[in-house]
């Protein structure tokens, strides 16, 4: 049902808007899938996704500033953060770099950091006739204090969001 309402709203608002939703949750496990299609090359959006700073949110980070994020692109590249007191945070490593074509991490977002969790984010990009588009898809498996299927709403939440904003800087 989810998934059919995602898709209706998409077709309602065109091809811009982009999509999300968690594909499959259990007690050890969630995947959340996101995508858009947005008027941009795959070189354009591929470096967009290197410059995070310019469209993550800053309420989802540690010194509350985008603009100390990045992201390498190219593996063992870091997605890091650096902190006003001199203190940095490594948010994901970079495990492929396909210019592109795909750019993919590994490792827990926010507070699945701290717990024993095996994550892999893959952003894959496809040219098409409107521009390129651009799927995301976040799995993350393993033990943490609780429910680790109970972290999958929150974090699709965060997701989306940040992959909206990706999405509306592409527009620019």
């Amino acid at each position: 049902m989810k998934a059919h309402l995602f898709a209706l709203a998409a077709a309602l608002t065109g091809p811009a808007a982009a999509s999300a939703e968690v594909t499959s949750s259990s007690p050890i496990h969630f995947d959340i899938e996101s995508r858009v299609t947005v008027a941009a090359t795959p070189a354009v959006a591929y470096a967009a996704l290197g410059d995070v700073g310019a469209w993550w949110d800053g309420a989802h980070s540690y010194s509350g500033d985008p603009a100390n994020m990045r992201i390498d692109l190219w593996a063992g590249g870091c997605f890091c953060e650096t902190l006003p007191d001199g203190g940095t945070v490594e948010h994901m490593r970079v495990i492929q770099a396909l210019p592109g074509r795909v750019l993919r991490l590994s490792g827990g977002l926010g507070p699945l950091q701290e717990e024993a969790v095996a994550a892999t984010m893959t952003w894959t990009l496809r040219a098409v006739p409107e521009g390129t588009e651009i799927v995301s898809r976040y799995l993350v498996s393993g033990h943490v204090r609780g429910d680790t299927g109970a972290y999958a709403a929150p974090v699709d939440t965060v997701l989306r969001a940040q992959f909206e904003r990706l999405r509306a800087r592409l527009a620019r």
